[in-house]
C-alpha cells in the first residue's frame, strides 16, 4: 500500500503522484503532478472525471482514441470510459470525480 510522503503525496504509479485537496459528499478534488514520460496504464473506474491541466502536456487514449491535452484545456470522462494518459512534459493537472472515489478516499485515510 502506498503512504504519503513528507509533503502528503501519494505514488500513483513511477512518476505520477496525487494529493486530494477538497472532498464533498457528491465530489472530490485531487491534484496531480506527472513527471514527463510517465504513463497511467488504462484503466476505468466508475467515477465521472474531469481533469484540468494546468501546465504542461497530455496525451490521453480515451476509449482507444488519442488525444492531447495543453494548459488550460479539460478533458471530462463519463463513468466506465476506459482511459490512459502519457505526460509528455512534466505536468500538473486537477482531477474532479463524482462520487468520490473510495479507494482514494480510503489511501488517504491510512487504509
Amino acid at each position: 500500500m502506498s503512504r504519503p510522503n513528507e509533503t502528503g503525496w501519494f505514488d500513483v504509479a513511477p512518476g505520477i503522484r496525487r494529493r486530494t485537496i477538497a472532498v464533498t459528499e457528491r465530489m472530490q478534488q485531487i491534484a496531480v503532478e506527472l513527471d514527463q514520460g510517465a504513463r497511467l496504464p488504462e484503466h476505468r473506474h466508475p467515477h465521472e472525471q474531469i481533469t484540468y491541466l494546468i501546465s504542461g502536456r497530455l496525451r490521453f487514449v480515451i476509449d482507444g482514441v488519442e488525444r492531447e491535452v495543453a494548459p488550460g484545456e479539460t478533458v471530462a470522462l463519463p463513468g466506465n470510459m476506459p482511459h490512459a494518459v502519457e505526460a509528455i512534459e512534466a505536468s500538473q493537472a486537477i482531477d474532479t470525480f463524482s462520487p468520490p472515489r473510495e479507494d482514494l478516499l480510503a489511501q488517504d485515510a491510512g487504509g
